[in-house]
C-alpha cells in the first residue's frame, strides 16, 4: 500500500537546530505503482548503463550516495519545476520532524559566527534553557571533542542522541575566564507553529502563524481560546515569512474563519481529478474583522489562507504581494529512509485564481529571490464575493500595500551581528534580570554607541540619531532573548512593529469589508427567484 502526504512546502534557509537521534520508523510503500513505472524502459536501461560505466571507469572510486542522491535524482527534478525535491535520509527526517513540530534534542538554535558555533537562543523550557545556556555562548566542546574546527552542522550532529541520554557541552561565555561545562539530558523538544496570542490593544488580538504543521489548527484553536476569543473585536493574523506546510492544515485554519460550506481552495493536476476543499465547521458565528499580514515570503499554505479570506471578503490583506507558490507537492516515501516531493497539481483560490508565478524562461535564483514581485496575469481576472477585482498568476496581491523600509547602512550592520554581539558583552557585566516591560534607556543606547566605536563600526552621528527609534526597538528585542526567552522577545517585537500597528489602524477597513460582504450575500439571496413549485402551489393543488 502506498502512503503519501499532500504538502505545500517552500524550500527556505533555516538555522541549524541541535537535533536528537531518535529516527521515525520508515513509512512503507513505493513511490510508483503504475504498470508503466513498474516496467523497465529504454530510458531506465540507458541510465543504469551510464551509471555502470561511471562506476567502472571513473578516475576515482565513485560515491554512489553522492552520484544518486546529490546528482542524478535532484538533476532530474530540477528540469521539472522549482519545488519538486528529493530528500536524502537526513533531510527527509528533518522534514518529518518539522511537520510534526517536535523532535528529541537539547533544544537550542545555533548558527555560525566568525568560524565558531554560537548559540542564537535556547528554546523556552528546553533542557538547554534549564541548564543555563545563554544566547551568545560559544560551543567549544561536545562530549570532550573540540568544536572549533567543526562546522555548525557537524556540531549539531554531535549533539544528537536518544531521549534520556546526556551530552556534555563546553561553552565559552564572555566575562567568564574559564569554559563552562554543562551536562544536558536530551528530551522531546516541541516547537509550536502558532505563537501565543496576546492583546495588541484592548479588544484587538494578535496571533502569528509561523508555518503549517500537523498541529497548527489545533494550536490556533487553543491559543485563541486561552486568550478569550469571545472578547475579540478584531484580529491581526500574521502570516509574514510563513513558508507554508501541510495543505490540510491550511484548509483547517481558513475553515475556522469562514462560513460553513464556503470553498477554501481547490486543486487539480494531470493525474488527479479536481478536488474542492470547503469549510466543514465554519466560524460558528465568530465574525470579528480580520487584518491579514503577508509579505513576499508568505507562501503556499499561507497563500491558501490569505487567498480564501480575501476572496470571501473575510479579511483585509495588508503588506506585500506574496511569493506565488501554487504548486502542490505530494511527498512519496522511498527506500532507505528517503523521500520525493513531486509536484502533482496546481491549487486555485475560491474565485478560481491560480496563484503560482511563472517560472519559465528564468533561473531558479531569480524565481526564489522574487525578481518579479509585482507580476500578475492580466488574463486571470476574478471577483471576490462582493465583486472586488483580484488577479491570479502572481501571488496574493494585498488590499493595502505596506512596504517595509529598507535597512540603511548602520541598521544592516546592527541587524547582522552588532546588536547580538553587544548584548553578549552587555550581559557579561550586567545582570541578565530585567523588569517586565523594560526598554533600553538613553544610558544603554549610549553604551551601545560607545561599543560600536570601539568595534570600528563605521557610522556618522547623524545616522545614529536618525536610526534611534529603530535601534531602541531592535535592541530591546535582542536583549529580551537573553533576559527572558526567544518567545518573549518575539512578542515584544510584534508589539513594537510599525506594520502591526498599521494593521490595527486598518481594522475599520476590515470591518467595513465584512459588512459589505454580508449585505451583498443577503441581496443576492433575496434576488434569487423562488422555486416554481413553491410559487404556484395553489394552482397545483387538486380542487
Amino acid at each position: 500500500m502506498r502512503r503519501n502526504r499532500s504538502v505545500l512546502i517552500l524550500p527556505f534557509v533555516i538555522f541549524i537546530f541541535a537535533l536528537a537521534g531518535g529516527l521515525l520508523a520508515p513509512q512503507p510503500g513505493a513511490a510508483a505503482d503504475t504498470s508503466e513505472a513498474a516496467a523497465p524502459s529504454q530510458d531506465v536501461a540507458l541510465f543504469t548503463n551510464a551509471l555502470a560505466l561511471v562506476q567502472q571507469n571513473y578516475a576515482q572510486p565513485l560515491n554512489n550516495d553522492k552520484a544518486i542522491y546529490n546528482g542524478a535524482i535532484p538533476g532530474m527534478l530540477r528540469t521539472l519545476d522549482p519545488h519538486s525535491n528529493f530528500f536524502d535520509p537526513k533531510s527527509y527526517q528533518a522534514l518529518r520532524d518539522d511537520q510534526r513540530g517536535h523532535y528529541f534534542g537539547v533544544g537550542m538554535q545555533v548558527g555560525p559566527r566568525n568560524g565558531k558555533t554560537v548559540v542564537i537562543a535556547p528554546f523556552p523550557g528546553s533542557p538547554a534553557y534549564k541548564a543555563g545556556v545563554r544566547p551568545g555562548d560559544i560551543i567549544s566542546t561536545v562530549n570532550g571533542k573540540n568544536a572549533d574546527n567543526l562546522s555548525t552542522t557537524e556540531v549539531a550532529d554531535l549533539l544528537k542522541g536518544p531521549r534520556g541520554t546526556q551530552v556534555t557541552i563546553g561553552i565559552v561565555r564572555e566575562g567568564t575566564a574559564d569554559p563552562i561545562l554543562l551536562t544536558v539530558t536530551r528530551d522531546e523538544i516541541s516547537r509550536k507553529s502558532v505563537q501565543d496570542a496576546f492583546w495588541i490593544q484592548p479588544g484587538v488580538a494578535y496571533v502569528k502563524v509561523l508555518s503549517f504543521g500537523e498541529n497548527t489548527s489545533r494550536e490556533l484553536e487553543d491559543t485563541l481560546g486561552k486568550l478569550g476569543e469571545s472578547n475579540i473585536n478584531g484580529l491581526v493574523l500574521d502570516l509574514r515569512d510563513n513558508p507554508g506546510g501541510l495543505l490540510n492544515e491550511g484548509v483547517a485554519v481558513a475553515d475556522r474563519f469562514l462560513q460553513r460550506g464556503q470553498v477554501v481552495v481547490s486543486h487539480r493536476g494531470r493525474s488527479s481529478a479536481e478536488r474542492r476543499y470547503v469549510a466543514r465547521t465554519g466560524n460558528r458565528g465568530r465574525e470579528y474583522p480580520i487584518v491579514v499580514l503577508v509579505n513576499r515570503s508568505s507562501a503556499s499554505a499561507a497563500e491558501i489562507v490569505s487567498g480564501a479570506l480575501q476572496d470571501h471578503d473575510r479579511g483585509w490583506v495588508l503588506g506585500e504581494t506574496t511569493f506565488g507558490k501554487g504548486l502542490v507537492q505530494t511527498v512519496y516515501p522511498l527506500s532507505e529512509n528517503t523521500g520525493l516531493a513531486l509536484t502533482t497539481a496546481h491549487f486555485y483560490t475560491p474565485s478560481g485564481r491560480l496563484i503560482q508565478r511563472d517560472y519559465s524562461n528564468r533561473s531558479f535564483y531569480d524565481y526564489y529571490f522574487h525578481k518579479d514581485a509585482d507580476a500578475r496575469n492580466p488574463n486571470d481576472v476574478k471577483m471576490t464575493d462582493s465583486g472586488r477585482t483580484v488577479y491570479g498568476g502572481g501571488g496574493i496581491t494585498p488590499d493595502e500595500k505596506y512596504e517595509t523600509p529598507k535597512l540603511d547602512r548602520l541598521e544592516t550592520q546592527l541587524f547582522r551581528e552588532s546588536l547580538f554581539n553587544f548584548t553578549r558583552t552587555y550581559f557579561a557585566t550586567h545582570s541578565p534580570q530585567l523588569a517586565k516591560g523594560w526598554m533600553p534607556n538613553e544610558d544603554v543606547i549610549e553604551e551601545l554607541h560607545d561599543y560600536l566605536i570601539k568595534q570600528n563600526v563605521q557610522f556618522t552621528e547623524n545616522e545614529f540619531a536618525m536610526d534611534h527609534d529603530w535601534i531602541r526597538r531592535n535592541l530591546a528585542r535582542e536583549m529580551y532573548t537573553t533576559a527572558f526567552d526567544v518567545d518573549a522577545a518575539a512578542q515584544l517585537g510584534s508589539k513594537l512593529d510599525p506594520e502591526v500597528l498599521k494593521a490595527v489602524d486598518s481594522m475599520p477597513k476590515a470591518s467595513a469589508l465584512l459588512e459589505t460582504a454580508k449585505r451583498t450575500i443577503v441581496q443576492r439571496m433575496n434576488a434569487q427567484p423562488k422555486p416554481a413549485a413553491a410559487a404556484d402551489a395553489s394552482a397545483a393543488r387538486p380542487r
